[in-house]
């Protein structure tokens, strides 16, 4: 925890000269403050009143970028290197103090060619072609080379990093996997993680998928003042996918307090050191490519976050994909901040380095946000050769990084610098190339590319060495028409020669450059990846020609199953065979052209507007917050028409300077558009709400605007809290009133059972024959399933023969299975149960009297005796029940068949009668004593004869009746998957 400045005045330091007074301090930093509140809001500088306590987002109005510049001056002021944390820790002057005070007293080094040298690693040999899940990509490398280096990881400043072996990555992994295992993780259950990036989140995420959970990456809060919005848009996703358990930090535990009261499903929120501490065995079920490797949430910023379903085949379909089109081999260094939560980091990043044997070089994204050099700086230091960040990225370093922080550096090493995840500005591209040529940055390696998350994460990607390309078309075409006309380039003062310009085609692209009045410049982000397709569609799904405008619809083999427990967002997803990317496009060349989004796109008069294109006008006006613009379509309540809205954040206060920053904001949009624009909203800072990735929040800032709620007063931290603490304390009350009835009806269940059996039991075992023992048991099975309120609804009766013997055989999913089997069949039927319940001296009594026949699962030799005897009394005219999967599962499917059922059928030339029973798993599942309310569906199938009377007549009876029961059931083919593990296995 930080102290307070006042504490600082006794601490200890290396020595006397080092010490840096916290008063003198204090005011240096209220100085460079007030200097920097000059620079930036000259007109309002004056009004503002700078105190160690002033809030630096709220009150003077400072945003990201701004922060960023004020710690860059005050680690230059003090001589001193700043902590990561500060960026997102840092509310106030005196926070900052407070870490002024504990810094080290080093000023950041300049680069050189004698600082941290990085090893270059030998060539891996070969790839886990072979392997089908993420866990055999690790082990193959664990097997292969389990000492080389596979992260790089900087946790904090310029220290030399960390070096992370795939041995290290497979025992942290397998610590975490204990500490969920004794935390009561079920193979299929979902775990949300929400830690920074490091080696606690590393381990997480493939501890969670050796323990057979389903990670959730969320990211953790940075800025206290949008908590509310943070925890509420978090309470929806881990609601959705019925987290069980969340792994965060200690620090973080009280917003994740918050969390858990709001997730009914969420049991634990747990530290990834209280879970390295279990000790125990790992023991893990199998997995295969078709098993979720992990779900990734959409960064909502056109609605509500949706659940992308992501299986180990998707990831590895598309990593493959990836590398074959980038030549990747293990000989590359993979250099990334980019932040573990989101897919272009997770997936394209880390598992793409995993399965390529590259090096990753990883670091923070506050490492960069707080000097942005630092990123270019490890890409030298470390000989990068590929990298990637979102556009915004670029635009920071263009501006932010001034010469002195570039000495020495060496960009000549990349062969690839990805620019995705946010629409790409030909602008920005333009002058990140023309800043770091001269750092051996070669503009044919900066490449656009365009992916999605419901692909995993890459679909189009640029051919190598090509650089951007840049079309250059007619606006008013494109807005009234969506037609991509080209306009002839004019010609510029660059080594590229017309030819090339002409087709937009850009290898050595320079700074700023006059376009033609009326034009519009779109960047290619590639063409498909090897084995995907993309197609541009209009409304009616008609495919639509080159530079024709639609949507963009892809199909390949990592495309997404759907949305996890969202079937109405799944349908709208699917178009037969394609899924809907949610993009607008066009496409020349076989280049693909991102134009918007569907859903942000505004039609006026004829029109379509394109918000980012507005918004990265209107941000380049003096005075206006770049990057917080939004501009979206509104209705009008008055003319129930669709109007256009600006908002547009500022720091300036002044009436005056507000009435002109929005006219202006109006002449840009006629200049842009052509036409004005309805309302422009001048707002404070962090008005504009961002998705996790940076991607403006249209939809949701819609919403608030249409509610009345858009500028209301950025509430303070406490009564945030408050506000969430209230809102928790009803939802649990309500959750406590509903768990009340829950365990009521739970109390009253066991009540009747306990009640009901030992009389059930008792008249059982002294009736004078099995027949009248049977009756007991029918009757006394429909009166429990009464009184217990559970209907049982039952679907061909005609299909039990009703002369002579029968074998029924149905699925096993809950310990109320023979309950309800009890009270449906007829009283002739005999049962056949395992062998193990002859030790329990009240089952073995009861289930005597019923004359059940007892089949030994485990000891094949006496398994084989006791079918035989299952046939003899088939064959003696009494029909029986099997369960032919001889146990049961809390996991939803059919497990493999015993044999003994379809054997004595076979054998004693009777039919088999496949019977399917749903609902009694959700309401008594495995493992559970706790019954919940609900209801029972018995459907009976159509009976099956055998052939003949030998083994193979018996195998496809199975066959058959299997298939039966699975299309009845809607749940999947356990063995199906059981065979696939053991053929990857072997």
């Amino acid at each position: 925890m930080k102290k307070n400045a006042a504490s600082h005045f006794t601490e200890k330091s290396p020595t006397a000269s080092s010490r840096i007074n916290a008063e003198e301090g204090a005011q240096q930093i209220i100085t460079l403050i007030e200097s920097l509140l000059n620079e930036t809001r000259p007109k309002a500088s004056h009004t503002l009143s700078v105190t160690l306590d002033s809030q630096l987002d709220k009150e003077l109005g400072l945003d990201s970028l701004s922060k960023v510049e004020l710690i860059a001056r005050i680690e230059k002021s003090f001589s001193i290197t700043l902590a990561d944390e500060v960026l997102a820790q840092a509310q106030t002057p005196r926070d900052i103090l407070d870490f002024v005070l504990t810094a080290d007293r080093s000023p950041i080094p300049a680069m050189n060619a004698g600082r941290y040298q990085a090893p270059v690693l030998d060539a891996a040999i070969g790839l886990p072609h072979q392997a089908k899940t993420l866990i055999d990509v690790l082990h193959w490398h664990v097997s292969q080379h389990p000492d080389r280096t596979h992260i790089f990881l900087y946790d904090d400043g310029e220290k030399a990093p960390q070096e992370i072996t795939y041995r290290d990555l497979l025992e942290g992994a397998k610590k975490i996997a204990m500490g969920l295992g004794l935390n009561n993780l079920v193979q299929g259950d979902t775990v949300a993680i929400m830690l920074p990036t490091g080696r606690d989140y590393l381990y997480s995420f493939y501890g969670i998928l050796l323990a057979g959970g389903i990670p959730i990456p969320i990211y953790p809060p940075a800025n206290l003042f949008q908590l509310e919005d943070h925890v509420n848009r978090h309470v929806g996703i881990l609601s959705n996918a019925q987290t069980t358990l969340l792994i965060t930090l200690p620090e973080a535990k009280r917003v994740a307090g918050i969390l858990k009261a709001q997730v009914e499903t969420l049991r634990s929120v747990i530290s990834p050191d209280e879970l390295q501490a279990a000790q125990t065995d790992l023991k893990t079920d199998p997995i295969n490519e078709n098993d979720i490797a992990f779900i990734q949430y959409t960064s909502g910023s056109t609605g509500q976050p949706k659940g992308v379903i992501l299986t180990h085949r998707n990831l590895l379909e598309n990593i493959r994909a990836m590398g074959k089109t980038v030549n990747v081999d293990s000989t590359d260094v993979f250099v990334s901040w980019l932040p573990l939560y989101h897919d272009m980091g997770l997936i394209g990043a880390w598992f793409s380095s995993l399965y390529f044997s590259m090096p990753l070089v990883l670091m923070s994204p506050l490492a960069f946000l707080k000097q942005p050099s630092r990123w270019l700086r490890t890409i030298s230091n470390h000989g990068g050769t590929i990298s990637a960040a979102p556009n915004f990225a670029f635009e920071l370093c263009t501006k932010k990084i001034p010469d002195d922080e570039l000495e020495h550096l060496d960009l000549s090493s990349l062969r690839f610098l990805f620019n995705g995840a946010e629409p790409v500005s030909a602008q920005t591209l333009k002058n990140f190339s023309s800043k770091f040529e001269k750092y051996g940055l070669r503009s044919r390696a900066v490449a656009p590319v365009y992916g999605l998350a419901e692909v995993a994460v890459g679909l189009a990607f640029p051919p190598p060495e090509r650089g951007p390309k840049i079309d250059l078309i007619q606006r008013e075409a494109m807005v009234s028409q969506g037609l991509a006309i080209p306009i002839h380039r004019p010609a510029q003062a660059s080594s590229v020669n017309a030819s090339q310009h002409n087709r937009g085609h850009l290898p050595n692209i320079k700074g700023n450059t006059t376009l033609p009045d009326g034009s519009l410049e779109i960047v290619a982000c590639g063409q498909p990846l090897p084995g995907y397709q993309v197609r541009i569609v209009d409304r009616s799904g008609r495919e639509l020609p080159d530079r024709q405008q639609g949507r963009l619809e892809f199909k390949g083999p990592s495309a997404t199953q759907g949305y996890y427990r969202n079937e109405k967002a799944t349908s709208k997803l699917k178009n037969g065979d394609w899924l809907d990317s949610g993009d607008l496009a066009y496409s020349a060349e076989g280049d693909i052209y991102l134009t918007s989004r569907v859903k942000d796109i505004i039609i006026r008069a004829g029109r379509n507007i394109y918000p980012h294109q507005l918004e990265e006008s209107i941000g380049q006006i003096d005075a206006v917050r770049k990057g917080c613009v939004a501009v979206f379509g509104a209705t009008d309540n008055a003319s129930h028409t669709e109007k256009l809205v600006v908002v547009a954040e500022t720091r300036l206060t002044e009436a005056e300077a507000i009435q002109q920053l929005r006219e202006n904001i109006i002449a840009c949009a006629i200049d842009v558009l052509g036409t004005p624009v309805d309302q422009v909203v001048i707002a404070p800072p962090h008005t504009v709400l961002k998705t996790s990735s940076g991607k403006i929040r249209r939809s949701a800032i819609r919403e608030l605007y249409e509610n009345g709620t858009l500028l209301h007063r950025s509430r303070s931290v406490l009564w945030q809290y408050l506000r969430l603490f209230i809102n928790a304390l009803n939802i649990t009350i309500s959750r406590s009133y509903q768990r009340g009835k829950v365990y009521l009806y739970a109390g009253y269940v066991k009540s009747v059972f306990w009640i009901a059996a030992p009389i059930v039991w008792l008249l059982a075992v002294i009736s004078p024959n099995a027949r009248t023992a049977r009756w007991i048991m029918h009757h006394g099975a429909r009166l429990f399933l009464s009184l217990c309120r559970v209907p049982v609804d039952v679907k061909g009766y005609e299909n039990i023969q009703e002369e002579g013997p029968c074998v029924i055989v149905s699925n096993h999913t809950s310990y109320l299975d023979g309950i309800i089997i009890a009270a449906v069949l007829p009283i002739r039927f005999g049962f056949v149960a395992k062998g193990e319940l002859k030790k329990n001296v009240f089952a073995r009594l009861f289930l005597k009297k019923i004359e059940a026949i007892f089949v030994e699962r485990f000891d094949k030799q006496r398994g084989v005796a006791d079918a035989r005897k299952a046939s003899h009394r088939v064959k003696q005219s009494l029909s029986l029940f099997f369960f032919p999967e001889g146990t049961l599962s809390r996991r939803p499917g059919l497990l493999p068949f015993y044999m003994g059922a379809f054997v004595a059928a076979t054998e004693a030339g009777v039919p088999i009668t496949p019977l399917v029973i749903k609902g009694a798993r959700s309401i008594l599942r495995s493992g559970s004593w706790f019954p919940q309310h609900g209801k029972v569906s018995v459907i009976i199938c159509p009976l099956i004869k055998p052939e003949s009377d030998d083994w193979s007549s018996a195998v496809k009876l199975s066959k058959l009746a299997r298939a039966a029961m699975l299309e009845q059931l809607d749940e999947p083919d356990l063995a199906a998957e059981i065979n696939n593990s053991k053929g990857q296995l072997e």
